[in-house]
């Protein structure tokens, strides 16, 4: 199934992403994808704080992964710069580790995503709307869109 949200405003993208961080379990993966300035940082940075993290989350596109810690530890990926990479360069061990995982521009790595994930896409509209497709991957992420969305 796939759910589509629209956001008039950044204060709906941090509301979703408070919803869907209320729903948090160990392994969770959630993959980011849109255009520059879409709002794949802003949604982070709101499921971050939600999970009581309170260092600034910037998009770690010159490190790749930021790790945070948190009521459950947050692995922040940018994979932008990896387009190129076609093989897994360790980012598929992030996915067992117990924390959660937000990738931004997840489309550049389909090869690497693990089968059970939620799928975000945000598509800009207007000048602060957005629409949020969001796909869920597994019984787990069907559950929470169920209950949250």
């Amino acid at each position: 199934m796939n759910y589509k949200i629209t956001s008039n405003s950044d204060m709906d993208t941090i509301e979703l992403a408070q919803n869907i961080e209320s729903e948090k379990f160990a392994n969770m993966v959630i993959c980011l994808e849109g255009d520059l300035g879409s709002g794949k940082t802003l949604f982070t940075k709101a499921f971050a704080k939600s999970l009581g993290i309170e260092e600034n989350i910037t998009s770690p596109t010159f490190n790749i992964i930021k790790e945070y810690e948190g009521e459950m530890r947050l692995f922040h990926m940018d994979v932008y710069r990896l387009s190129e990479v076609k093989e897994d360069i360790g980012i598929s061990e992030y996915f067992k580790k117990g924390g959660i995982t937000i990738i931004e521009w997840a489309d550049l790595i389909e090869d690497i995503k693990p089968q059970n994930r939620l799928d975000i896409k945000i598509k800009i509209i207007g000048e602060n709307k957005r629409i949020f497709s969001i796909t869920p991957h597994g019984e787990e992420y069907e559950d929470l869109c169920e209950r949250v969305l």
